[in-house]
């Protein structure tokens, strides 16, 4: 999908979620969430420089 097209469709989400009663509100957050994940992939946590389980327990 195009970046722009994925801007679009969160901030269209976000604007309907304001307007929404509370369980739907939800949905629709989650909805932009996913839509905004797909932008900005999340990076593996051992390039991010948190401390992996092992390593804190010593």
């Amino acid at each position: 999908m195009d970046e722009d097209f994925i801007e679009e469709r969160v901030r269209d989400i976000r604007q309907l979620a304001a307007k929404a009663d509370p369980f739907t509100r939800k949905r629709l957050l989650d909805l932009a969430d996913t839509y905004e994940r797909k932008l900005r992939p999340v990076q593996p946590a051992a390039t991010r420089g948190t401390p992996r389980l092992s390593q804190t327990m010593r």
